[in-house]
């Protein structure tokens, strides 16, 4: 391993508004390119979950709670979803109904299943199964 590889990565650099003022006199599509990437960095970093192996695995129950909560939801256009397992801290699922196949199925994973089935203390993802 070289010495360029064993140093610790820096962390992803926030400009300032003020920053991007300047930045945005000089270049505006610069400016606008570093905003949106910044805006993207930011929902990244606000969905990842850090756990160590001290902390809980997720309760079974809960996450049947929770995908009662999001079935209910899901049933309403006519879709469905199902359990499929808990791995460790990902909790398995499968879109179902007229959620298989539809192309807002990805965006009701993201807002609907992530949301709800991710706010049991525990999980780490949520991902659908085929």
């Amino acid at each position: 391993m070289s010495a360029e590889s064993s140093k610790p990565v820096q962390p992803i650099r926030f400009y300032s508004e003020a920053e991007l003022d300047a930045i945005e006199a000089e270049d505006p599509v610069l400016a606008a390119k570093i905003e949106h990437a910044q805006n993207m960095a930011k929902r990244q970093i606000g969905r990842k979950k850090v756990f160590t192996a001290a902390d809980p695995l997720p309760d079974p129950q809960a996450v049947a709670e929770a995908m009662s909560v999001v079935r209910r939801i899901l049933q309403r256009d006519g879709g469905d979803i199902e359990l499929v397992d808990i791995v460790e801290r990902d909790v398995r699922v499968r879109m179902k109904g007229a959620c298989a196949g539809c192309p807002n199925a990805v965006l009701d994973l993201q807002q609907v299943v992530e949301r709800i089935v991710g706010a049991v203390p525990g999980v780490a993802r949520v991902s659908n199964t085929f």
